[in-house]
This record gives C-alpha cells, structure tokens and sequence, in this order.
C-alpha cells in the first residue's frame, strides 16, 4: 500500500494497518476457528500499536511546536489546534479501551458473537469493525433505542 510520509491511515484502512488482506472463508469451515481468532488478533494488535504510535508522536509534537507568540490570534490558532488534537486523542484513548475489551473477548473465546443474542456477528462486519460486539440487527434496535431516548 502506498502511504505518504506525513499521511494519516484512518480506521477504514484496518486491514492496511495490519497488513492482511480481506480473509477468504474456506467451504465447511468452522466459524471463528484458529485461523480466524488468529486473523483477528493481528488486525486488532496492528491498530492498537499504530493509535499508541500516534498518540506518542502528537505529545512530542505539541510540545515541540508550543509556543507563546506576542500577536493573540497566532496564539489562538495554534490554540484550537491543540485542542482539536486533544479531542482526537481523547477518542482514540476510548478506542484503545474498546481495543483491549475486544481483546480480551478474542481471548476468551467470545469474540465475533453478539453479546445480545449470541448469533455469529459475520467475518466481513468484523472487518468493517473489528470491536463489533453485536449483530446487525440487535445494533439497529440499539440505535433505534438510543433515538428514541434522545428525541
């Protein structure tokens, strides 16, 4: 894959990140077996590192680049920059927290099935989001939950 030196990969890149491809399921084959728990372990490893990566490198940027300029709007720009990296950051720190759950999940042998219903959640959906825990549907109903709530 071609990356620029400077560019961000982002989270639709997972497989990227890891270096896999999309896994080809074989015909009879057991759903989540050694090859895919395997599979699954590398992806979410991969993204895991590359967020603790990032997350380093902005420290070290942010103090880097502080500074205290004289004129208030040089210092209200790079002010609001900060802060929308520190934002960022703050997301990727929940998604290092879902990360490590999902990996616990894999190791206990309950990743890939909906925490709701205990159907399969799909090898495609897991690729898409590797820290799905529940299926299509009961994801939709949870959505349609949280809506309502809301509204």
């Amino acid at each position: 894959m071609y990356k620029r030196k400077n560019s961000k990969v982002s989270s639709l890149s997972i497989l990227a990140i890891a270096g896999v491809c999309s896994y080809t399921v074989k015909k009879d084959e057991e759903y989540m077996n050694i090859f895919q728990r395997n599979h699954f372990k590398k992806i979410l490893t991969a993204w895991y590192l590359q967020i603790k990566k990032d997350v380093c490198s902005t420290l070290s940027t942010m103090q880097e680049k502080a500074s205290n300029f004289p004129d208030p709007i040089d210092r209200a720009v790079q002010e609001e920059e900060f802060s929308l990296k520190l934002r960022n950051r703050d997301r990727e720190r929940k998604l290092i927290k879902k990360i490590e759950i999902t990996l616990n999940r894999l190791k206990n042998n309950k990743f890939g099935y909906c925490r709701c219903c205990t159907i399969e959640i799909g090898i495609r959906r897991l690729e898409a989001s590797p820290i799905a825990d529940l299926c299509i549907d009961c994801k939709t109903l949870a959505e349609m939950r949280e809506k309502q709530l809301m509204g």
